[in-house]
């Protein structure tokens, strides 16, 4: 598709962005897997591993129980890439907002599901804004980053040290300091939501959901200041 009709990738200048995004991943990875017997709606490779260990041992029943997330997710990298088509992008103009609009109202409503619905309709319903989320917001100043999970953040954290103590590289220890800042954001997230949880029970998603409403009045500020953005 010609550069001109993609939609931008967040990037950000504000790390301070990227830092609350992956404490909103962190949280509600931790809700799901409390309130909803151990099933990450973030991390899918969990799920990935947690159904083949059901089939090795014929628990079918169990196994198929990790499935929705994982097509919900799928669902959402589609939605997600979509909004960069032209057509879409003439109705929908801010997709950025849209992501985060959707993510506000998803987890708003998931509070006031209680624990007898069954698992899948919150751990679908997550799956699908998380994939939104990390299909969006993946370039955190200039190197690709995650906001739902930390492998890849502490890869580049670490790489990044090496290369500040090894080549005496004072960009890396830039880039050291930004993944280490969302690495910590996502553990605090992470204990946030499990005394959350312990507090609120699922109306803990309420406070994910209050999360993104900073993390996208931090957005609406970065655009207003003019923040330059990396295009796809």
């Amino acid at each position: 598709m010609p550069e001109q009709n993609r939609q931008p990738v967040v990037t950000s200048e504000s790390v301070r962005l990227g830092v609350l995004l992956a404490a909103v991943g962190g949280f509600v990875d931790v809700y799901t897997f409390m309130t909803r017997d151990g099933v990450f709606a973030n991390a899918q490779t969990a799920n990935v591993v947690l159904f083949g260990i059901d089939a090795a041992g014929g628990h079918w029943r169990s196994a198929a129980g990790y499935l929705p997330p994982l097509m919900a997710f799928v669902v959402g990298v589609f939605v997600a890439e979509s909004l960069s088509s032209p057509a879409v992008s003439r109705i929908v103009r801010r997709p950025i907002r849209a992501v985060l609009v959707i993510e506000i109202l998803v987890l708003f409503a998931v509070g006031f599901v209680p624990e007898s619905v069954p698992n899948a309709v919150v751990t679908v319903s997550i799956s699908f804004v998380a994939a939104l989320q990390v299909t969006t917001f993946r370039v955190l100043v200039d190197q690709a980053f995650s906001t739902t999970m930390t492998t890849g953040n502490l890869r580049s954290f670490s790489q990044a040290i090496y290369h500040r103590l090894s080549d005496r590289d004072a960009a890396a220890g830039l880039r050291a300091v930004n993944f280490g800042s969302v690495i910590a954001g996502f553990l605090a997230g992470a204990v946030l939501g499990a005394f959350a949880v312990r507090g609120l029970g699922v109306g803990a998603a309420w406070i994910a959901s209050g999360m993104l409403v900073v993390a996208l009045a931090l957005f609406l500020f970065d655009e207003w200041r003019g923040v330059p953005r990396v295009r796809r």
